[in-house]
């Protein structure tokens, strides 16, 4: 295939991601609405495990000794975690926030890169690191009048959720490259769901779909698990596997640009410093990537 044609292909998977997991933020919030943090999330891998379970039993036979514990870590450290982290953030936090906030996955990435497979960091990449991580700062010290000068706890969750991002992309890329995107997806998923489906049945589901609005905000949670997870993890494995890990990663480009702006739709509000800070976290991944690229 035109190498042209192929870039082309791994460009528009990247700015698809980007779409679809900016919008993530708002429909966590949503979900919000009516449901638990922990019934979200829940929620978002459970409908992820469906969708793709049949695709999951046809693959079964390749889950085995040598990479179950591979695609264990793909399921919990990549997917799940994550997922209640988010929704543990939003109680307390704006989505655009949260949306900025995931951009430092590419800085984790290369960090746990650097310190678990070896990747050098040097030059450029070195100090976009630096710079990213100072602008993640800003951002977690800012609020909606500007700079508070005080950590925001709840905007950890979301870090400690990069952080398990930065291991999930290196490890798919180091320890399960003989597999498909699709297949790591749908075993991932599959060896999450038992789990979140029993945590669901004992999360007060009858008393939570009584509300007034459940129904209409289960469609949030629902698009979110549908979208969210089951459409963008294929992908995201997919495109780690057709380019590189950092690569990836950079779909955090375009992500807070969308997080914001269904933010600013529902009114919440940003401090000169959030852009600034953003703009710092920007500016640091295009180092990052620029130096990844050259080598």
């Amino acid at each position: 295939m035109n190498r042209n044609f192929e870039q082309l292909i791994n460009w528009g998977m990247l700015l698809t991601l980007s779409l679809i997991w900016g919008s993530s933020f708002i429909l966590m919030k949503y979900g919000l609405r009516s449901f638990s943090y922990g019934q979200v999330a829940a929620f978002r891998m459970f409908i992820a495990f469906v969708v793709l379970l049949p695709v999951a039993l046809r693959n079964i036979k390749l889950l085995n000794k040598s990479n179950f514990i591979a695609i264990l870590i793909v399921g919990y450290i990549g997917n799940c975690i994550p997922a209640f982290l988010f929704t543990l953030a939003e109680t307390r936090i704006d989505s655009s926030l949260a949306g900025m906030l995931n951009a430092m996955t590419p800085f984790f990435t290369l960090i746990i890169g650097a310190i678990v497979y070896h990747i050098r960091v040097v030059g450029r990449a070195a100090v976009g690191v630096g710079i990213g991580l100072a602008g993640s700062v800003m951002l977690i010290m800012a609020d909606s009048e500007g700079f508070s000068g005080n950590v925001n706890a709840w905007a950890l969750f979301v870090v400690l959720a990069t952080v398990m991002y930065g291991i999930n992309i290196n490890h798919v890329k180091e320890k399960l490259a003989h597999l498909t995107g699709l297949q790591i997806s749908s075993l991932a998923f599959f060896v999450v769901g038992p789990a979140v489906t029993i945590y669901l049945l004992a999360s007060g589901l009858p008393e939570t779909f009584a509300q007034a609005n459940a129904g209409r905000d289960f469609v949030y949670v629902f698009l979110l698990g549908l979208l969210g997870s089951a459409v963008a993890v294929v992908m995201v494995n997919i495109l780690i596997q057709r380019t590189t890990a950092i690569f990836t990663s950079s779909v955090t480009y375009l992500m807070p640009v969308v997080a914001i702006g269904w933010g600013v739709i529902d009114g919440e509000q940003l401090s000169m410093v959030h852009y600034v800070g953003m703009g710092f976290v920007l500016f640091g991944v295009y180092l990052v990537n620029r130096k990844i690229r050259k080598r």
